[in-house]
């Protein structure tokens, strides 16, 4: 029986013809597999993180003791007058942070020992001296004289405070080792512990001020402390730091660093006590303009050897990698020298996207490149081969990212 729909094959078709076009490139042999794509780029390696934290216990004890020092700040001083001795005490905190940070810039230290050496000494370094204040008057009585107060400025508070804030320094050095180098990590630390202390110290100081002689008395203390010495605590401390960095820098442990610890705090204990007594006993004015400020200036001078020094470290270990084909000579001037890596930066801003971040994390990775090789080949830390796999491996992705069209 014939179907009145008719043959489908006489029903015009909706494709194109079989036949290529004239035009159309032959198959010879078939393509390969087109793979998924990926939702995310593949992440990057980080070097671990062991050896570069400070234990979390610690933080807990910073916790509690901070609880009781607010106790005692409102108890003592009261809220507004803590208030304001701390708003005060920001300026110049800010202004020692951000030169820290200028010291630090070269080899930028871990974020978490950062903070932790910060809240050491605003917490704990605080919370020694002022317990073991508490507990001398609770022996000796609080009866006054000027005798006594001489020997308290002069050797109680050098003493019992260059030992709280150099115990954060030691516990760095022994809970972080990794992240300990050498004399300018150890100079960053004590600084950092420092301007915490100062921090918290000023805060008593200002706020002592503004109940006993209100806005001038206040006014009169910034200026002393704000403005005139506010690295005098960051310079005391950074013996302590210079000289467990250069016992880490000579592959010590903390049991062999325990010596140079104890010689580094007699040095900052010294000058702490020449400080105090040239407030205390002399001509504060003239001891600050014939001892103190030549000492800083001294100080800074010391930093900046120290920071050429690492300049030319940086330079000699990635130099080895250049002469293994990784780098040219002329990325290892740019990686080893601040000129060369202003011009770097500059030139980086001018491609595609503005990849200034980018040129940022190379010479970054590729100056903890040249740290981890210098560890390695001292044989001061077992896992250095392992992060120069891991920081290789980030810095030359970084390098192709800013070569890609």
């Amino acid at each position: 029986m014939t179907s009145n729909l008719g043959d489908d094959r006489s029903r015009p078709s909706l494709t194109p013809p079989p036949f290529p076009s004239a035009l159309a490139q032959p198959r010879i042999a078939s393509p390969a597999i087109i793979p998924a794509a990926s939702t995310s780029p593949p992440a990057m390696p980080v070097p671990p993180r062991r050896g570069r934290t400070a234990p979390i216990w610690i933080a807990g004890i910073l916790v509690l003791v901070l609880v009781a020092l607010i106790g005692y700040f409102l108890q003592a001083l009261g809220p507004a007058a803590s208030l304001i001795g701390m708003v005060l005490a920001l300026v110049p905190l800010t202004a020692v942070l951000i030169s820290v940070r200028i010291i630090d810039r070269w080899e930028p230290e871990p974020r978490n020992l950062v903070v932790f050496a910060v809240a050491w000494g605003a917490i704990a370094a605080v919370g020694i001296a002022l317990g073991v204040d508490l507990l001398l008057t609770m022996v000796l009585g609080t009866a006054s004289s000027p005798a006594g107060d001489a020997v308290s400025a002069i050797i109680q508070a050098p003493i019992v405070e260059e030992f709280g804030k150099g115990l954060g320094v030691f516990i760095i050095f022994a809970t972080a080792r990794r992240a300990f180098d050498g004399p300018v990590d150890g100079i960053v630390y004590g600084a950092l512990i420092g301007a915490g202390f100062a921090f918290t110290e000023n805060i008593q100081y200002f706020a002592i001020s503004f109940i006993e002689g209100g806005a001038a008395d206040t006014t009169t203390t910034f200026f002393m402390r704000g403005i005139l010495s506010p690295f005098a605590h960051v310079m005391f401390t950074s013996v302590t730091g210079f000289a467990l960095g250069l016992a880490a820098r000579r592959g010590a442990r903390a049991g062999a660093a325990v010596g140079p610890w104890i010689v580094g705090m007699m040095g900052a204990t010294i000058l702490h006590a020449i400080w105090n007594a040239s407030a205390v006993l002399g001509d504060f004015w003239q001891l600050y303009l014939t001892l103190q400020v030549p000492l800083f200036v001294g100080f800074i001078l010391g930093i900046l050897a120290l920071r050429r020094e690492e300049s030319r470290l940086t330079r000699r270990r990635l130099g080895d990698y250049a002469d293994a084909g990784w780098f040219t000579a002329q990325e290892v001037d740019m990686l080893a020298t601040p000129a060369g890596r202003k011009a770097g930066l500059a030139w980086a801003s001018t491609l595609r996207g503005d990849r200034t971040a980018l040129m940022k994390g190379f010479i970054t990775d590729a100056t903890a490149l040249a740290a981890a090789r210098q560890r390695a080949i001292t044989g001061r830390d077992p896992h250095a081969a392992e992060d120069e796999g891991v920081l290789l491996q980030r810095t030359v992705a970084a390098r192709a990212a800013l070569f890609a069209p």
